[in-house]
Parts: C-alpha cells; sequence; structure tokens
C-alpha cells in the first residue's frame, strides 16, 4: 500500500542520547478518516538495513459498510511486509493470490520484476464497524534479487516465535534474535520484531545487526534516560547494547539489518538501484502491460503526472 507519495522525505529531529544516531519524527496524515504516520524515507535517512519504507496505518475505525480500499496498484525491487494489530485486510494480487491477514500473522510479498496488488477491507469485515491498526514496510532487495520472480508468501501468527518474559511480549517477524529465528525468509539479513512491554520492563537489544532501529508504535520509553513518545523511529549507532525501558504500556517495533549493497532510487511504488528501471516500470504501467489482479479487474491506481 502507498496513498503517499513515496518519495516525500520527512524530516529529522536530532536528540542528545548517546547511543542514538538519530531520531525520526514521523509525518501523520489523515486519508479521509483513515491515519497514515510515515517514517521511512526521511529527509537524513532513506534506509535501515534493507527497510526503505515504514508506514503506520491507523488505528483507525471505519462506518459500518466502509473500509480500506486500496486499488490495485503496481511494486519492482521490493518485498512488502504487513503486520497487524487490529483488523483485517484481504490482499489480492497478479499471482492469483486471495488471503487475508489478521493480526500477528504476516504478509511478504515480493514484487522482483514486478506484479500488482490491490488491499481492501472484505464484505464480512464491513458488516461490522472495520477497524485497521498495523505497520506496512517495504524491504528492498538486494541487486541480485531485484529482478526475480514476484511471490507471495503468508505466515499464521502461530508460525513465529514468541518470547514471553519478564514484562515482555516479542513476536519475531524476520530474522534472529534472543534465541529465535522466524521463519520467513528473505533475501538478505534484516531483523523485524513486534515487542509489547508492560510499564518497567527493560527490552535489551544486542548490535547483532550493523543498522538497528526502533518505532514507538504506542506509549513512551526512556533510552539512557532520555524519554521518547509514539510515532518517532530511533536509530542507533552501529557497536552499543541498548537497553530500552517502558515507562508506560508501550509496543515497539525493532527494524535493522546489514547496509545494502549500494544506494536505491524510490519513486512512488517502485524501488529499484537503477533510475532507468524504474522509467521503464513507469511506462510498462502507463501503457498497461503489467498483469492484472483476478477478482479485482475493473479498477486501478493510475500513475502518477509528477
Amino acid at each position: 500500500m502507498s496513498q503517499l507519495p513515496a518519495e516525500d522525505p520527512i524530516p529529522g529531529d536530532a536528540r542528545s542520547c548517546q547511543a542514538i544516531e538519530e531520531v525520526i519524527v514521523s509525518r501523520a496524515r489523515d486519508l479521509g478518516g483513515f491515519s497514515v504516520r510515515r517514517a521511512l524515507p526521511s529527509i537524513g535517512r532513506k534506509m535501515v538495513g534493507p527497510f526503505i519504507f515504514f508506514d503506520q496505518m491507523g488505528p483507525a475505525e471505519f462506518l459500518l459498510g466502509e473500509g480500506l480500499d486500496v486499488r490495485p496498484h503496481p511494486h519492482i525491487g521490493l518485498s512488502t511486509v504487513t503486520y497487524l494489530f487490529d483488523g483485517e485486510i484481504t490482499h489480492r494480487d497478479s499471482l492469483g493470490t486471495e488471503m487475508a491477514i489478521r493480526p500477528g500473522a504476516v504478509n511478504l510479498m515480493t514484487a522482483g520484476s514486478g506484479i500488482v496488488h490491490s488491499e481492501r477491507t472484505g464484505l464480512e469485515e464491513r458488516r461490522k464497524p472495520p477497524k485497521l491498526y498495523g505497520i506496512q514496510a517495504w524491504l528492498a532487495l538486494p541487486k541480485t534479487h531485484e529482478e526475480i520472480k514476484p511471490e507471495f508468501i503468508h505466515h499464521g501468527a502461530p508460525e513465529l516465535p514468541r518470547i514471553v518474559e519478564g514484562g515482555k511480549r516479542i513476536s519475531l517477524i524476520m530474522g534472529s534474535a534472543y534465541g529465535q529465528t522466524s521463519p520467513v525468509k528473505f533475501p538478505w539479513d534484516a531483523l523485524y520484531a513486534e515487542a509489547v512491554l508492560a510499564p518497567g520492563a527493560i527490552l535489551p537489544l544486542d548490535p547483532d545487526y550493523d543498522e538497528r532501529a526502533v518505532y514507538v508504535v504506542s506509549g513512551k520509553i526512556d533510552i539512557a534516560g532520555d524519554e521518547f513518545g509514539a510515532g518517532q523511529l530511533l536509530v542507533f549507532k552501529p557497536g552499543d547494547r541498548i537497553s530500552i525501558l517502558a515507562i508506560d504500556q508501550s509496543r515497539l517495533m525493532l527494524v535493522g539489518g546489514e547496509p545494502m549493497d549500494g544506494p536505491r532510487h524510490i519513486w512512488w511504488n517502485f524501488v529499484s538501484s537503477s533510475k532507468e528501471r524504474i522509467d521503464q516500470a513507469k511506462a510498462e504501467w502507463k501503457s498497461g502491460r503489467f498483469d492484472t489482479v483476478p477478482g479485482d479487474e475493473t479498477e486501478f491506481i493510475p500513475l502518477p503526472e509528477a
């Protein structure tokens, strides 16, 4: 999903915690009763590991009969990871996939050489006031995988490792941490996890990945005496072991990985190491050369003019 221009950067906010390299304050925008907060890309930071795009969706509650309607649109050169805290989204794509994602599960869609998908609230959900609350992230594919065949993989919530101890509940979405490894496969070293902390709980974050960050979804945390609240992405310096203290009941997303194999260009829904490849994708979408989405063929999002 991309309702805001992906190339629209967000200003950073420098803070004085010694372990923190940068604090990015996500920009909120109301999309007609539906709030989105974007943390990546920002002016000072384009990526954390392979993470090149990071949106918080909601929390939102729609009117009866309404819901999310993101019409079919294309992607290249990336994988999207959708993870919900509340609500449900029906995913359809040009591979013929139709899958409802629910809280705690993972939808991993790899665009590679090109895929088209839509994201909508299903008919059953619309019969009650639908809710939506979660994160959608994009991960840039390594150069060796930018043009691979598209793929869609779903992992149910019971498949993800969970660590519950000391007032902490951690769901490991991607990568390895806290002695566990996620079954979600990605062709670049990456970390992605949800952590829910009770007040007073302490979450350690080891320097296992060169690039690491924590996004505060809700609540308030303390790191080395500095307090941070909801909507902030804290990018850490490499090599330091971090201790995160929950001041309030807090929900965090841990993101990270090894630095990517070179810079990436991002325009609308396209990510690539080559500007020429993005120009090609623009022309292909404008001329209708991408595949259609079975069951959702009648609508699409046009190529933006700018």
